[in-house]
């Protein structure tokens, strides 16, 4: 069924940016516009966003509302719109294994001389211009104005929470591993990813199908502790797997000094030796392979990969534990604890 909603979403999000093309004659105002938005959103993706929002509402509801794939696709292009200010922050020159946005302006550029912008500037303005496209995306579905306004509410307050994950991520940033809380560490995982990624687009849907207040909060919940979990997975991804598999550069994380719960718990159990040798690599302006090799060294040798794989498995109980207390159809209650298994295998 996943396959069938994603296949479905892939073909809505085609016709979602030729139909906003065509109302607000983005081509004729910008070709350039128009073709870096379709270039970059239409890319293959795992579409995970827009999927639960589907199955949060499919999960309460009677049957499927008019405009229902077209208004879950404000999580994809809400996700888009958040993965091009970052990829500008980062610094990271790819996504999805091809140019980020601001590096394919960038390259647009570069036959224009005396310029007093740059890619950068232009991938900002087009962040925000996909995400006015995803509210309207959002207010496609027909269905009960009342929980309509409350489930926007819920948007708004993903989006919200998301750049708030991201301030707080680079704050978090300037202080040292020593320094940093356990409690932190979570606090910018559930802001950055669980929110925005997992727990709002099932709890939007499930507003929007009109499920009691305890069963939006339990699935909420559901999606906190799988976007956690989702989190640990990607830092130990990032910090081991190859650029190839990844899509993106295999020193980003560690470029950028993230303070990962991989690195907390490879401090907590290291020696002052290492600890030293940790500080070292987290304070340098650029960072080479050898200082990768180095990390996954410490990282294996204190035991912070086994510690985090345990807690990826004990939130991913205690998400299924949610997920069986939510009230959701059994159906769906079932494909949500397979996609939990499937999306956290490592």
């Amino acid at each position: 069924m996943f396959y069938k909603i994603k296949n479905r979403l892939d073909s809505e999000l085609g016709n979602l940016i030729n139909s906003m093309d065509k109302t607000y004659s983005l081509g004729e105002i910008s070709p350039l516009l128009i073709k870096s938005i379709k270039e970059f959103v239409l890319r293959d993706g795992k579409r995970i966003r827009p999927l639960l929002f589907i199955i949060g509402y499919l999960g309460f509801s009677k049957k499927a509302a008019y405009g229902l794939y077209k208004s879950a696709l404000s999580m994809e292009l809400l996700h888009d719109f958040m993965l091009i200010h970052d990829d500008i922050i980062d610094k990271s020159a790819t996504r999805r294994g091809k140019p980020s946005m601001h590096a394919l302006l960038n390259n647009y550029l570069k036959g224009l001389s005396r310029l007093k912008f740059n890619g950068e500037d232009l991938a900002i303005v087009l962040g925000d211009v996909i995400y006015a496209i995803a509210i309207n995306a959002f207010l496609s579905i027909k269905e009960d104005p009342g929980r309509k306004e409350k489930a926007l509410k819920k948007f708004l307050e993903a989006a919200m929470y998301t750049g708030t994950g991201e301030f707080i991520e680079l704050l978090c940033g300037a202080k040292g591993l020593g320094r940093i809380k356990k409690e932190e560490i979570y606090r910018v995982y559930d802001f950055k990813t669980a929110y925005y990624s997992f727990a709002s687009p099932l709890s939007i849907g499930a507003i929007l199908a009109g499920a009691k207040e305890n069963q939006v909060d339990n699935i909420f919940k559901y999606g906190v502790c799988l976007g956690r979990a989702f989190q640990i997975k990607d830092d130990i991804i990032s910090m081991f797997d190859t650029e190839e598999k990844t899509g993106k550069p295999s020193l980003t994380d560690l470029q950028e000094g993230k303070k990962t719960l991989l690195a907390w718990y490879a401090w907590q159990n290291s020696s002052a030796k290492e600890q030293s040798i940790i500080k070292k690599v987290f304070a340098k302006r650029l960072v080479n392979k050898k200082d990768l090799f180095t990390m996954r060294k410490i990282i294996r040798d204190s035991g912070a990969l086994d510690s985090t794989k345990k807690e990826i498995k004990t939130l991913a109980k205690e998400a299924q534990n949610y997920n069986g207390a939510s009230g959701i159809k059994p159906k769906y209650r079932g494909l949500l604890d397979k996609y939990c298994s499937q999306i956290l295998a490592l």
